[in-house]
């Protein structure tokens, strides 16, 4: 079946896509009572403050990289700040709670599923395929909650796919516009996750791969303009506020020992400190990251049963120009985030960057799985050939929705439990806290704060004198060298002993000439 004939039955059907995904992301957002983890209390955070009038500021530090003294601090000077605008739109239009910016993020988890869905009817040249990879991508799983909070992982999802999906169309049809348009994304994506330089990086050379000069440097060129005008604006705010137009420390990760140290202070790692590890160390770590990120690959990109029918599609495909982007930034991104960020990369930059594959992996399950039953049939003539695509593309939806309902039942019971913690502390409403997450402490009781820094309990004076902290939470999950704080076997001067419960330790810090009592 050619695409021509395809066309209309999917400009019919593209809007009853976008309102399945809707309304299923309705019934996501409303089980899920707050953002959930750090990212999204980050990002939620970030976007409440703008809607209270109190500009691009951030009442907690959660990375002391480029973090400058005194709180609060300007926003966003690691992580990027998409998301947090899109949660901001959402609060303007409606009102200054989690519900409504959870309502700005449903939008791109409708589009995502017309990408899938048009990626299926790219590729597969049918209907049917292209249905079923809308169901995958709505239903996707490990992904499926975080569709529906203020993380990074929607917009990355959109932005990155519908950037490598418009590398391909330029590709295929020699047309620069197109390229523009994948620069744009690749703008977006890039503030939405530093790891959308990637996309920037990629399109080059599909642009030129092949393609007569002039029409290869002409998209190349209208890619990385377009990228350009989309990310000047903010380049100037960081140049403004840190005198740099790129946030400080991003490449550093590549040299952590272990994840505690995103929040070592003073802030950074360095290659001496990295190469002194030893090669059997790095080796070790790259291994262990090579094992998870495969492990995640099967069970977040592929859904487990999905994995070898993507893999089999991708295959037959792998001729397709609609898929030269993807079929670059794939591979490129799994070998970063495990050989290079191998830390950041199995704790979970994987999974947010590999948001942006999930409408390809979706499509190419969707083509492997009918591609492979037309071959059994072939040789099992007693297979009746629609039937049988209908049988196994119900299963493999059941088995997706299932698993999607799952994660977001896991997740929902998990997010909304997890201001308990936080509103059970008592602490003053003044206190400024050294904790572990103090966004989402900020989040559920106002309290603005410090991360607890990978690094001796002495460094807490300096921290105290920078942000003007004035309590210290450890709970079981303390950096390794806060362990002697942790079992008051090295507790410094100024730190008073205020609580206990086997569970979590608060300390006050006191003030300066304040007398040691005995405790």
């Amino acid at each position: 079946m050619s695409f021509r004939r395809v066309a209309p039955v999917y400009r019919r059907d593209v809007p009853w896509v976008a309102a399945l995904a809707f309304a299923v992301g309705i019934l996501g957002a409303v089980l899920i009572d707050h953002p959930g983890y750090t990212d999204a209390f980050y990002y939620y955070n970030a976007a409440q403050r703008m809607a209270n009038g109190l500009g691009m500021t951030d009442a907690a530090v959660w990375i002391y990289i480029g973090a400058p003294s005194g709180l609060p601090i300007p926003s966003h000077l690691y992580w990027q700040p998409m998301p947090s605008l899109i949660a901001f739109g959402g609060m303007a239009l409606f009102k200054v709670h989690f519900g409504a910016a959870q309502l700005a993020f449903l939008p791109l988890y409708a589009c995502l599923a017309v990408i899938g869905y048009t990626l299926g009817a790219l590729l597969g040249k049918s209907r049917r395929v292209a249905w079923l990879a809308a169901l995958l991508v709505i239903f996707s799983g490990y992904y499926f909650p975080y569709w529906f909070t203020t993380s990074s992982i929607a917009p990355f999802g959109l932005f990155g796919a519908f950037g490598l999906l418009s590398m391909g169309i330029g590709r295929k049809t020699e047309a620069w516009l197109w390229f523009a348009v994948s620069g744009a994304c690749a703008a977006l994506a890039h503030l939405t996750r530093a790891d959308g330089l990637l996309l920037l990086l990629i399109l080059p050379v599909v642009a030129v791969w092949r393609a007569p000069l002039g029409v290869g440097l002409r998209a190349m060129l209208a890619g990385v303009l377009a990228y350009g005008l989309v990310m000047l604006p903010w380049w100037l705010r960081m140049l403004e506020v840190t005198g740099a137009p790129l946030p400080a420390g991003g490449l550093e990760t590549a040299f952590m020992r272990s994840y505690d140290e995103i929040v070592n202070y003073p802030p950074g790692v360095s290659l001496a400190h990295f190469l002194t590890w030893g090669v059997e160390n790095i080796i070790g770590s790259r291994l262990w990251a090579l094992g998870v990120n495969l492990m995640r690959f099967v069970g977040e990109q592929g859904l487990i049963a999905l994995t070898p029918l993507m893999l089999f599609g991708a295959w037959r495909k792998r001729h397709d120009p609609i898929l030269s982007g993807f079929l670059l930034y794939a591979p490129l991104l799994f070998i970063l985030m495990t050989f290079v960020f191998a830390f950041p990369g199995a704790r979970g930059g994987l999974f947010h960057s590999g948001a942006a594959l999930m409408p390809f992996w979706a499509a190419l399950g969707a083509i492997g799985l009918h591609d492979l039953i037309r071959a059994v049939t072939a040789r099992r003539r007693r297979w009746n050939l629609n039937q049988a695509k209908v049988v196994f593309g119900s299963a493999l939806i059941t088995w997706a929705v299932l698993l999607s309902v799952l994660m977001l039942w896991n997740k929902r019971l998990e997010w909304n439990s997890s201001g308990t913690f936080y509103e059970s502390l008592g602490l003053p409403q003044e206190a400024i806290v050294m904790i572990k997450d103090p966004s989402a402490l900020y989040y559920f009781t106002g309290n603005m704060g410090v991360v607890v820094p990978n690094a001796p309990p002495s460094s807490i004076s300096d921290l105290a004198a920078r942000y003007g902290v004035t309590h210290v939470v450890l709970d079981r999950n303390y950096p390794p060298l806060m362990e002697s704080l942790w079992r008051r076997q090295e507790v410094p001067f100024f730190l008073e002993h205020r609580y206990y419960n086997g569970r979590v330790r608060i300390y006050r810090v006191r003030t300066q000439g304040e007398s040691r009592e005995v405790n």
